[in-house]
């Protein structure tokens, strides 16, 4: 069968960015099938975009166009949630359902808004027979704060546990969501990054977690150095296990420690690439970053937020400033975008920087 539906399209070139942003803003149809020409990709979409959306559109993809078409809806498509629940809760309620959920491994985290809070336990239950892969749903109970970066949970169905294996792009981690701070949403940034790396290179991850930007690194490259930092101790250990499991634990150096206090004592002038996923305070180590990096120079990658209506050349701006006042200087943006929607008018931003 076919249904008309709102879509976005897309050249080709930027299917696979415009699929992530839409996924990330709760806009995809996973209903119907993703459609395509000679050079278009056609992405349905379950509403017009809003004001917000259509900024964090612009700013991401360099051309697209919001308009309707036929798609062929998913043979065998299991219920979603709204499906499953309508006639039992009010359709006000209904409105309220979350959009989208992160998936590590079989634990689902979704965010359940104050009008839900009553039925928490109803809508996780939705969650696990939707998602037959599911056996843990947990709901955001705070925000990522302190040094460690890590989220309070509730658990709301399933089994009581936080640790899972996760798979992505040909590697696979021991994660513990409560423990260490891990985020799927940016698995297209994981696998980015790596393929930039030559072989040869000696890599500095300031901000290492349990490896999901070190593991790809050299699991891709044989010959190479990544030297992965980590202030937390069950984020370092959950690292080591994680080489371990995926054979580069004799390129990957697991290091547990301030990044700023290691750099000093071990690390100054030996990287060819540094990766700073710290977005919210990543910018306090740009003097980190540039004492890593050889004399002769090198490749920063950036993580940072954005709020509107500051913008990319805004914080390209702060990043140069930071860079100089280290001693360094930029001697290109290779590349820079915004990665994902992190909160209403709030991005995350990554910009690929070559310093001299």
């Amino acid at each position: 069968m076919s249904k008309e539906s709102i879509c976005l399209k897309v050249h080709k070139r930027s299917g696979q960015e415009a699929l992530i942003l839409a996924n990330t803003l709760g806009l995809t149809d996973k209903t119907l099938l993703i459609h395509s020409n000679t050079d278009s990709l056609f992405i349905p979409l379950v509403r017009e975009p809003s004001e917000r959306e259509f900024a964090a559109l612009r700013e991401q993809l360099r051309e697209f166009d919001v308009g309707s078409g036929l798609f062929s809806e998913k043979k065998g498509q299991e219920k979603t949630i709204r499906q499953l629940l309508h006639g039992v809760l009010a359709p006000h309620l209904l409105a309220c359902l979350p959009k989208a959920l992160d998936m590590v491994g079989d634990i689902a985290i979704i965010e359940i808004p104050p009008e839900l809070d009553a039925y928490k336990t109803m809508v996780g239950e939705g969650v696990l027979k939707t998602h037959k892969n599911v056996r843990v749903v947990l709901a955001k109970a705070g925000k990522v704060s302190g040094i460690y970066r890590l989220r309070e949970f509730e658990f709301i169905a399933g089994e009581h546990r936080t640790a899972t294996l996760y798979k992505e792009n040909g590697c696979s981690y021991y994660v513990d969501v409560a423990k260490t701070y891990f985020s799927p949403r940016l698995s297209h940034e994981h696998e980015r990054v790596s393929s930039l790396v030559n072989d040869g290179e000696v890599v500095v991850d300031l901000f290492a977690g349990v490896g999901p930007f070190a593991v790809p690194i050299a699991k891709r490259n044989r010959n190479v150095q990544v030297y992965a930092i980590d202030i937390n101790a069950a984020a370092v250990d959950l690292l080591k296990r994680n080489t371990r499991l995926n054979r580069v634990d004799n390129r990957v150096y697991s290091i547990e420690g301030d990044a700023r206090q290691v750099v000093d004592e071990k690390l100054a002038n030996k990287a060819d690439r540094v990766i700073m996923n710290l977005p919210e305070t990543a910018i306090e180590f740009i003097d980190v970053a540039c004492k890593a990096t050889r004399s002769s120079g090198g490749t920063l990658h950036f993580y940072g937020f954005i709020r509107a209506p500051d913008t990319v050349e805004g914080v390209k701006r702060s990043f140069s400033k930071a860079v100089e006042t280290a001693g360094r200087n930029v001697n290109a943006f290779e590349y820079s975008k915004l990665v994902r929607e992190t909160a209403p008018y709030e991005w995350q931003v990554v910009l690929d920087a070559k310093i001299r």
